[in-house]
């Protein structure tokens, strides 16, 4: 028996057009504008471009602009002035009017700045595969939430119907009791089964309105907003015969879990060279230029001018113990994001692999489901030919209306099952990112 998968064709960026249902297209387009979660993730992506942004720029001097004008008045008892004789109109007290530029760059022989410019590319990165992470969670909660409404629907249908049907047996049963031909037992059997049969539309109407207060809040707006658009029934949507799911080596290509963990992984190795970088020394060139004077209209002359230049040099010679622990404890936290990333990668084949069993056995139970419930339909009309002719008693009819709202039932969630175990194994697959989330404008390099 086939197990409804094709492991040697990729698997569909865009995996819910398999279903063919335009509303649940139109729902995941709504919710991938306006899901808040999503808004959530593509700000701390702009966070994380704004960060590598602001590392790349480390790597270039910074310049500083200052002017300042002040009074001032010096003590007349200090030190130095307080010893020399002085005339009377000696200026203690002035103004100062100063405009200039300060320049430092910070020259990167050791590394440090470019490693830390990689730390900031690969945590950027991780950002994007992030949102990309949301991104197919929030595919497949629609989805789930979607079939979940069009299930209820129909398991509403097959309540109604049995309990016209049902409704039918105990007219019948009561006109047989009446005509002296039946009994008062089978009486009380058709209106037991009948309300029996009533008392599961109230978890089912549940089950709706919590599948559609669920899709409102995906697609951003308050609970009851689409109660009205998605009242009315419609089918199940169906999975297609064969499903392509493509090869498992894809999936370290295709999960952005996955690709996250890496990414992360490359960050926190790349913060190990920058503190590496503090055990050399640090060169620097350094100077500034300006205008000073005592009066506006002397500022910008060109005796007021003044500048410096020249190299500078740091060395924490006598800090390495603090450089080496911060080394250590950047090396743990490197081989922790290893550890995270083999997990992922782990957990990544344990879900695809489990959601495949998974789909592929459902849809042998759906097949045996789909036979019984022919099976019992065809004993349901017989026996109740039997049963109007007298040839059975009410029992068997009761037995075998029992037995066909059940399988109906049964039929209906394992629809539901198969559409769901197939949403899992796409999003075990990592798919739906490629189809939406590749084209957003925030993705791209800064």
């Amino acid at each position: 028996m086939s197990n409804g998968l094709n492991g040697g064709v990729i698997a569909p960026g865009a995996w819910w057009t398999v279903f063919q249902d335009p509303e649940l297209n139109a729902l995941i387009k709504r919710a991938e504008k306006s899901n808040l979660d999503m808004k959530i993730a593509e700000a701390h992506l702009r966070q994380a471009r704004a960060f590598r942004a602001a590392s790349e720029a480390d790597l270039g001097p910074t310049v500083d602009a200052s002017a300042s004008a002040f009074k001032q008045l010096q003590s007349q008892n200090q030190p130095m002035i307080g010893a020399l004789p002085l005339p009377a109109n000696f200026p203690f007290e002035y103004k100062v009017f100063q405009a200039g530029f300060d320049a430092s760059w910070e020259i990167d022989l050791f590394g440090g700045k470019q490693r830390a410019l990689q730390a900031s590319d690969a945590e950027w990165q991780s950002a994007v595969e992030g949102r990309n992470d949301v991104l197919v969670t929030l595919l497949a909660e629609v989805a789930r939430n979607y079939i979940d409404l069009r299930t209820a629907q129909q398991r509403l249908e097959i309540v109604r119907r049995n309990l016209v049907l049902q409704k039918e047996s105990t007219e019948l049963t009561s006109a047989r009791l009446n005509g002296g031909i039946g009994t008062d037992l089978d009486v009380q059997r058709a209106a037991a089964l009948e309300a029996t049969t009533r008392s599961g539309l109230a978890p089912l109407e549940t089950s709706l309105r919590i599948a559609m207060y669920g899709l409102a809040t995906l697609v951003g707006q308050s609970p009851g907003e689409l109660v009205a658009e998605l009242a009315p029934v419609k089918a199940i949507p169906s999975a297609p015969p064969l499903v392509p799911v493509g090869l498992p080596s894809t999936l370290l290509q295709r999960r952005p879990d996955v690709r996250r963990a890496e990414r992360q992984l490359a960050a926190e190795t790349a913060r190990i060279g920058v503190a590496e970088s503090d055990w050399f020394p640090k060169f620097s060139l350094t100077g500034d230029f300006g205008y000073e004077a005592v009066s506006t209209g002397k500022w910008f002359e060109p005796n007021s001018r003044f500048w410096s230049f020249g190299p500078s040099f740091k060395w924490r010679i006598f800090d390495f113990g603090r450089v080496n622990a911060q080394v250590n404890a950047q090396t743990a936290a490197q081989e922790a994001a290893l550890a995270t990333y083999r997990k992922s990668v782990l957990t990544s084949l344990q879900e695809a692999e489990s959601a495949m069993v998974s789909y592929a056995q459902e849809l042998n139970r759906h097949q045996a489901l789909s036979e019984a419930r022919t099976a019992n339909q065809r004993t349901l009309k017989l026996a109740n030919d039997l049963y109007r002719h007298g040839r059975v008693n009410y029992l068997d009819v009761f037995d075998v209306q029992r037995t066909v709202f059940q399988a109906d039932d049964q039929l209906a969630v394992s629809d539901q099952a198969v559409v769901l175990d197939l949403i899992v194994l796409y999003k075990a697959l990592g798919g739906g990112w490629e189809a939406i989330g590749a084209t957003q404008p925030s993705t791209a390099p800064p």
